[in-house]
């Protein structure tokens, strides 16, 4: 059994129905989402779009909201401000393109605060495109793991598209955020109770 198949049983045993954690209705509503999560956690935007979601559905309801009525209701995420100038600037390019999310990484990076993470999220879930979402959190997790050895979330980003194989593409994005989410998380990984130790080069380490 590969290193891989190990690793990728082992996380769907734990989330067989993995999935975002961000609620939404709308392919709007998860671009919306995605973008307010940048350094806020899932929770938190959920919390702040609960109401926000009853009444913007779409970009023209968010461009009928106003720039300053729709920043303050989303004070309560990091970066709120410029992150309201951005979903703003986004839902009018949107109106424009009769509200379809591209399907593409070139064609989401141009609409303004959409980078490589928020493009490959969007991707993911609404294409089902074989793509890997890297913040510093998974690239910390696939380097501790011994998935890749890398430097940089670019890096790791773009090896893990290319040695995960196929037949755990389609859920390894998902089931490596909540595996960093509630098992091996930065301060206080769940290492002991980890059914991964025996291979996980970190866990050696410290327990040599």
């Amino acid at each position: 059994m590969s290193k891989y198949s190990i690793i990728f049983t082992y996380l769907q045993e734990l989330f067989p129905v993995a999935k975002t954690e961000l609620n939404y209705r709308t392919e709007f509503q998860l671009l919306v989402a995605v973008m307010l999560s940048a350094q806020t956690t899932d929770k938190q935007v959920n919390k702040t779009t609960a109401k926000l979601f009853q009444i913007v559905k779409k970009p023209k309801d968010l461009v009928d909201l106003w720039l300053e009525q729709f920043t303050e209701n989303i004070r309560s995420v990091n970066l709120y401000k410029t992150k309201g100038r951005h979903i703003f600037a986004t839902a009018k390019m949107l109106v424009k393109q009769k509200n379809k999310i591209p399907n593409t990484m070139p064609e989401l990076m141009i609409f303004p605060g959409v980078w490589e993470k928020t493009a490959k999220v969007i991707l993911h879930i609404l294409y089902n495109q074989w793509v890997i979402a890297v913040d510093t959190h998974v690239h910390r997790v696939a380097n501790r793991l011994g998935i890749i050895k890398t430097n940089s979330p670019l890096q790791t980003s773009k090896q893990l598209e290319t040695k995960i194989p196929k037949a755990y593409k389609d859920i390894a994005h998902d089931t490596i955020v909540l595996f960093w989410r509630y098992h091996c998380t930065a301060r206080k990984p769940k290492c002991e109770d980890c059914k991964l130790n025996s291979i996980c080069p970190r866990f050696k380490q410290q327990n040599k």
